[in-house]
């Protein structure tokens, strides 16, 4: 006897077809399909802009839910993200979080055009409007996705046999068995709810700020009509940019500083002074603190100086000079080697020779040193030094600034 399994099969086949009536006859339950709009940005990819590569997966089993993604840059460089979920998820909504987190990835890395690859028929052709999502959770995990689709130029979505598909299948396998931190360097979020559950959010007063000008001129070249002011805008403007929706302020040997507004930047320095981790430092010091962490807004140090004066301990404990203030006097040389100020150090460990001391001569406009040990220090060896050093080599100075020490205020020197 030989088994013909091929010849079975091609009978159930016919018996399928012969039976099957050509029209599905509709049921009694009345079934609402929702329609959504068409798919926006689904034209052709540009062959003159660089396309991402994006392929998604999801899984859903008895030790958890996860999705795995692979984005491939247009160079051919491969990013490997995997996503856990701490809530229970169908194959098919696991396969739509693991498409929700490759867009947002491939959108936050500014990609323009983007071809995904998926082996879930469902999502693709739901994508595609070819299917229609009849399950609210579907709709609204496909209204996500159109949502989120709309931020590049151009997309194709394509379905591919699981074979094509192994390595976002195994990251997401991979994230979906294992609990704690995998052993390759492959980042693993935990997605602790679904990407359609929206956060409530509540209406706020928008007024404009002094980013306004700046931020709408950047992106869309509007001007006052004043000319001055227009020309003044500009001037100003080319001192920022915008990144990802967002102002910062750019220098020439600093990093970019995230612009603020007023209200921002006075929870920013209450952080800092009298936060966590806050010292109650001065003003000057407050907005250098600011600055080095990023922030930018104008009115920096006048605010810092504000809130250091409105600060109950600072103005309970801190020190109070009672010194009375007076204008430094700056001492300032007319010209090079003119004024020399002269000062002895030591002792320090004998050397050889048995010198232990040194004399020092700076000039005041150049900063020029000269220096000689010395074993002992008598008027004598210090106007060997002034003569040798100073007056020879660089002619008599205007000036000469000491400590008025022993060697220098005798007759001798």
């Amino acid at each position: 006897f030989v088994p013909r399994p091929a010849e079975k099969g091609q009978a159930v086949a016919d018996f399928i077809s012969e039976l099957t009536p050509a029209t599905v006859q509709p049921t009694s339950e009345a079934i609402t399909e929702t329609i959504l709009p068409d798919q926006p940005g689904a034209e052709r990819l540009d062959t003159s802009t660089p396309v991402w590569g994006l392929h998604v997966d999801g899984s859903a089993n008895q030790q958890g839910c996860g999705a795995g993604l692979v984005l491939t840059t247009p160079d051919g460089q491969k990013i490997e993200y995997a996503l856990r979920f701490d809530f229970r998820t169908s194959n098919n909504e696991a396969e739509y979080e693991a498409l929700l987190a490759g867009l947002r990835l491939a959108k936050s890395m500014n990609a323009k055009q983007i071809r995904i690859h998926s082996d879930s028929q469902l999502i693709v052709n739901q994508v595609t409007a070819d299917f229609a999502a009849k399950d609210a959770s579907m709709y609204a995990y496909l209204s996500t996705a159109h949502q989120l689709l709309r931020s590049f130029q151009a997309y194709e979505i394509k379905q591919i046999p699981r074979g094509e598909n192994s390595h976002a299948d195994a990251l997401a396998r991979l994230a979906s068995a294992i609990n704690d931190k995998v052993g390759r360097k492959v980042p693993v979020e935990i997605l602790a709810q679904p990407s359609t559950v929206t956060s409530e959010a509540c209406a706020v007063r928008y007024e404009d700020t002094w980013m306004s000008p700046i931020y709408l001129y950047l992106t869309n070249g509007t001007l006052p009509e004043d000319k001055a002011q227009a020309r003044k805008l500009r001037y100003r403007s080319a001192r920022y940019t915008v990144i990802n929706d967002v102002l910062y302020k750019r220098g020439y040997t600093t990093p970019y500083l995230k612009c603020l507004t007023a209200e921002q930047g006075e929870y920013i320095l209450r952080e800092i002074h009298s936060g966590v981790c806050g010292d109650h430092s001065g003003s000057r010091s407050l907005a250098y603190k600011v600055f080095r962490q990023g922030y930018f807004w104008p009115t920096m140090h006048q605010d810092a100086n504000t809130l250091v004066k409105r600060c109950d301990k600072c103005q309970r404990f801190g020190n109070v000079p009672h010194i009375p203030a007076e204008p430094l006097t700056p001492i300032v040389s007319p010209w090079p080697f003119a004024q020399w100020g002269l000062d002895l150090i030591g002792p320090m460990p004998q050397g050889k020779g048995q010198v232990k001391y040194a004399v020092v001569a700076v000039d005041y406009f150049t900063k020029w040193v000269e220096a000689e040990p010395l074993a002992t220090i008598t008027a004598a060896k210090i106007e060997d030094f002034v003569w040798t050093h100073i007056c020879c080599r660089f002619g008599i100075p205007y000036a000469i600034i000491t400590d008025n020490g022993r060697q220098f205020d005798s007759e001798l020197f």
